[in-house]
């Protein structure tokens, strides 16, 4: 993709969606952190479905940490790969309680010294709930990278470093959602709804499908 097509491709994405959001339901940033380890591998759908009643009972660092390993698990058995992921937030919890006063940090090397939270999980908290502009890439976000060529990248972070160069003001904030939400809903994997997107003459992706 050209660099001068650039800010016309985020003004066309921003036009439909000024404010985009998480469709992670959460109550404040420590759910939030919790709703994004829990949502690897699983569905944003699933993830809200299996966290209604968890975070009814467990909304801070403290009550999830007393809720112990095993009642997290239970809450949350509906999602994959779930005795991991409850492993995970029981020890993110603790380590928030006893090192961090049940604060969650803002800065992206200290949110990934915690339990199951990588470098994906960190930015989007940090996007979310801090308004930090980065650029979390999951799978729709590196297959759109590549397809439309606006940052085409080998690794996850070879495209979040292209993101970082490329994408200019006023869109920084809000990119990677609406790069998220147009791979989830329009540039699928399999056969991308060319003929419902907005921004179908500035993409680079040579195989454009008919709907």
């Amino acid at each position: 993709m050209k660099k001068a097509d650039i800010p016309l491709f985020f003004e066309r994405l921003s036009a439909a969606d000024p404010a985009p959001e998480t469709e992670l339901a959460f109550t404040n940033t420590f759910t939030l952190l919790v709703a994004v380890v829990l949502s690897a591998q699983a569905t944003d759908k699933g993830v809200n479905k299996a966290t209604e009643a968890l975070f009814r009972k467990a909304d801070t660092a403290k009550k999830m940490a007393a809720l112990g390993e095993a009642r997290i698990r239970d809450y949350i058995k509906t999602i994959g790969l779930y005795r991991n992921k409850a492993k995970n937030v029981y020890a993110l919890s603790v380590m928030l309680r006893d090192q961090f006063d049940g604060v969650v940090p803002q800065d992206r090397e200290t949110l990934m010294s915690l339990p199951g939270v990588g470098r994906k999980t960190a930015n989007v908290v940090m996007n979310e709930a801090f308004g930090i502009a980065t650029f979390a890439v999951d799978t729709h976000v590196f297959r759109l990278g590549n397809r439309t060529g606006l940052a085409p990248g080998k690794t996850v972070l070879d495209v979040e470093k292209k993101l970082e160069k490329r994408v200019p003001e006023p869109y920084r904030l809000h990119a990677h959602h609406w790069l998220i939400l147009h791979g989830r809903y329009v540039c699928v994997a399999r056969k991308p709804k060319c003929d419902a997107c907005s921004v179908r003459d500035l993409c680079r992706y040579k195989a454009k499908t008919a709907s």
